[in-house]
């Protein structure tokens, strides 16, 4: 094939390369209870120098923010062309390997560490590839059985292989290509160099124009579409249906499709009525033959954990069925619920389609399935490491209004009767207002602590602490909530007096306050809630973004 000869030439000129590059040891953290693998050495940093300063160099949307109407089909949208042309001159890697193409507003993250590790149970070699990343760019790219980011030596191996090509293509787009335009090509190539088995591929930003929508219907095993909803509004076109048309994009002629939800009803038709055009049979997880519920909270291994009844019955296009008692499901709440059923009818496709899954792979896949940043919980002594001597301390990267509700209702599920205190650090171009509302509708706040996080390496589109303290202020002003903030007297009172909170004035109403370091704000924090919860139960929530959540897995293991 086209690519295998490309290979095989990459590695005769560049042999010499790829023998110099250095092993990357790994060091081992506790998380959760169980021993994992630390994802970030010094030796990494070493060894990726020049990859890491080649993408710096390129176009990144994480870090400047997506242009207006980049994810729709117009002339300003993304250019799926010039992906292409990238990929021909690598030898269409993509074309070598089976994928499952994931898109959606919401739980697209989620629904391929569910997909990608229910395969893993059962013997393949998945390569898995999502983004953004908390603590090292290889998250990114996951190969093989177990599921591990790739190796800093074989990520820079296939950098000297292929950046003559690169450069090459940078040069014929006049310098257009982007930093995620050449980590999708890095991947799709890396997954047709080890020859897994199938790849699980996440969107990055729509669906239609996302550079990873270069794989065809002759290499799509199935699509999905996890959620629709409000967020890159005005890069997807401005309203809940061009959003949808956008997502849409990735449903490939003769190609499955499974539809996550729950959707508006006129949001489905125009899910479906694209499924329709392309002959794309459709498979929902949301179907009312299907019953998903949470039965109980526990704590296993230290974590805790939401038992399920996953069951699965669908009579349409595509029959599938499946019971699964009493699953273990460390991530949590009603969403990653709905996640996980995603994924288990993807599974079920799958299984249509002669791929061998089993019932057991399936519960022992959904089971086994963790993220970082995604109701992770610190241990003791990781609390301690950042100052903090008493609360729990949870890290959920939730950014939108409807991640905010879903968190809240995790939590008073949960842990009903704890207090809590935030830390938040968010990008700018979020629903800030919406976001802080559904946690001051949520009760049982006590503390708000607003700092500030780079966004992808740089500041460009970090949203001002104080300017995230006003919209806090018009939310609670909505709501009829009376906070205590540093616009009022009381406020300065009640820091004077080193946050003693016995006051009656104050007792009971929520503090809000503006700090530049987010160290500073662990330790505001965790004395608001000692203060405020005697020997009551309480728990430091960092959230926002992901990105503050990669700066505290940053200080804990950097």
């Amino acid at each position: 094939m086209k690519y295998l000869k490309f290979l095989s030439q990459c590695q005769i000129l560049n042999r010499r390369n790829s023998l110099q590059a250095s092993e990357v040891g790994f060091g081992f953290v506790k998380y959760g209870g169980s021993s994992r693998k630390s994802l970030c050495t010094r030796s990494e940093d070493t060894v990726l120098k020049d990859f890491m300063e080649y993408l710096d160099a390129l176009k990144n949307y994480e870090k400047s923010g997506v242009p207006k109407s980049a994810g729709t089909d117009s002339d300003e949208g993304f250019d799926l062309g010039r992906m292409r042309r990238l990929m021909e001159l690598l030898g269409n890697p993509q074309s070598n390997f089976k994928a499952v193409h994931i898109a959606g507003s919401k739980g697209k993250g989620s629904t391929a560490a569910f997909l990608s590790s229910i395969l893993r149970a059962e013997g393949y070699s998945v390569g898995c590839y999502t983004s953004p990343h908390i603590q090292t760019i290889r998250e990114r790219i996951s190969l093989g059985r177990f599921g591990e980011p790739v190796a800093a030596k074989a990520l820079n191996s296939l950098f000297n292989r292929t950046k003559k090509i690169i450069d090459q293509a940078v040069e014929l787009e006049n310098g257009c290509i982007s930093h995620f335009e050449v980590l999708t090509a890095m991947a799709f190539t890396l997954f047709a160099q080890e020859n897994v088995d199938i790849a699980v591929i996440e969107a990055g930003l729509g669906g239609a124009r996302d550079a990873t929508n270069v794989i065809s219907s002759s290499g799509l095993a199935l699509s999905v579409i996890t959620t629709i909803g409000e967020e890159h509004m005005a890069a997807l076109g401005g309203s809940l249906e061009s959003i949808a048309v956008a997502k849409s994009g990735i449903i490939k002629h003769g190609c499955p499709v499974v539809l996550g939800g729950p959707f508006l009803p006129h949001i489905e038709c125009i899910l479906r009525n694209k499924a329709s055009s392309m002959h794309s049979p459709v498979i929902s997880a949301y179907d009312t033959g299907n019953q998903s519920k949470i039965k109980g909270i526990s704590i296993h291994n230290g974590r805790p954990c939401q038992s399920c009844d996953i069951v699965i019955q669908v009579e349409s296009e595509i029959n599938l069925f499946i019971e699964l008692f009493d699953v273990q499901l460390y991530m949590l709440g009603s969403h990653q619920l709905q996640n996980a059923a995603t994924a288990t009818c993807a599974a079920l496709c799958l299984r249509n389609l002669g791929w061998k899954i089993s019932d057991r792979s399936i519960k022992d896949g959904l089971q086994h399935t963790h993220l970082l940043g995604r109701s992770q919980f610190l241990t003791s002594k990781e609390a301690e490491a950042l100052g903090v001597s008493k609360p729990m301390i949870m890290l959920d990267g939730a950014h939108t209004k409807e991640s905010a509700k879903a968190l809240v209702e995790t939590i008073q599920m949960t842990f009903p009767r704890a207090r809590l205190a935030l830390v938040v650090a968010m990008a700018s171009d979020k629903d800030h207002v919406g976001f802080a509302r559904e946690f001051l509708s949520g009760g049982q706040l006590e503390g708000v602590l607003l700092t500030e996080a780079d966004i992808a390496g740089g500041k460009s589109r970090t949203a001002a602490a104080s300017f995230l303290r006003d919209c806090w202020i018009k939310a609670s002003e909505e709501l009829g909530i009376t906070l205590v903030h540093d616009k009022m007297s009381d406020y300065q009172e009640l820091f004077n007096d080193q946050l003693d909170c016995s006051a009656s004035t104050i007792q009971n109403r929520t503090i809000l306050a503006v700090e530049a370091s987010f160290l500073s704000s662990m330790k505001i924090a965790d004395q608001i809630l000692r203060k405020r919860t005697g020997n009551g139960f309480g728990i430091i929530v960092v959230t926002g973004s992901l990105h503050i959540v990669s700066l505290v897995l940053a200080t804990l293991h950097g």
